[in-house]
């Protein structure tokens, strides 16, 4: 697997913030700044389907009354995108800050901070947020309380194009030690637990039919459309075309929970 290049879209006014986020995400992200909701939509079009957003949520709202109608249909259309919002936090503002969650908007950005440790926390934070969310929706119900924190730190590893050794060292173990610890909660190896962390993403942009398959490839890690395809085959044993027929989230959750229930019986490998 290779390392995931995530695109970074910055619209907000503040010159101050732009500055205070291409010094917490220039070495991590590709930033590009956009000056409308017309120009953020069209370069969305031709990004990564995991690309992240840092936005004013009022942008074009005049003194800032209410919440851009833009935001909610831009979450709509680009439901992989990662859309952080940049506002000034105060408590008059509540409501609207449970509306952004209720919105799809995965992270908050204090505007007036000088912080740049604190966006690079949020941006890091909001990188495995997507794939989280969606391996809330695919585990099964009976799933340890030791298993998640595995799986949720895979997803935040695999979102990046990491590696079983980047798993280990998230979660301050030595691989072998990892091994132990999927084996006795019943998961797969951890590399196997990353490539379904993988499909599960994949199988995701894959019902959303704007994305080609050399775009989700390439946002998933994988450094052909050829990989992607091959690991469709491998782990779901069909093609693009035939997931996107069956519905390719959910036959990747079902194929995902009856890997983990063989695991269960498997004793784990490196």
């Amino acid at each position: 697997m290779k390392a995931v290049s995530r695109s970074l879209l910055v619209f907000h006014p503040d010159a101050r913030l732009r500055a205070r986020v291409q010094q917490a995400g220039g070495r991590d992200f590709d930033i590009q700044v956009v000056s409308s909701w017309e120009a953020l939509g069209e370069r969305l079009g031709e990004a990564s389907p995991a690309a992240f957003v840092i936005l004013d949520p009022y942008a074009g709202s005049g003194k800032k009354a209410e919440l851009a109608p833009e935001l909610r249909d831009l979450l709509r259309n680009f439901p992989s995108v990662g859309v952080l919002a940049a506002l000034e936090i105060r408590p008059e503002r509540s409501a609207d800050l449970r509306t952004l969650g209720a919105w799809g908007v995965v992270g908050l950005i204090e505007e007036e901070s000088d912080d740049a440790v604190a966006i690079a926390r949020v941006l890091r934070d909001a990188k495995g947020r997507p794939l989280q969310s969606l391996l809330e929706r695919a585990l099964p119900a009976k799933i340890s309380a030791r298993a998640r924190p595995i799986l949720e730190a895979a997803a935040e590893i695999a979102s990046g194009g990491g590696k079983a050794e980047n798993l280990a060292r998230r979660l301050h173990v030595s691989l072998r030690t990892l091994l132990r610890w999927c084996e006795r909660e019943g998961l797969p190896p951890p590399r196997q637990v990353l490539a379904w962390m993988r499909i599960l993403l994949a199988t995701e942009l894959l019902d959303n039919t704007g994305h080609s398959i050399e775009r989700i490839a390439a946002a998933c890690g994988y450094a052909s459309d050829s990989g992607l395809r091959r690991a469709f085959y491998d782990f779901l044993g069909m093609g693009p075309k035939a997931l996107r027929q069956a519905g390719a989230f959910t036959t990747a959750s079902q194929m995902f929970g009856q890997a983990l229930g063989e695991a269960r019986n498997t004793p784990a490998q490196l």
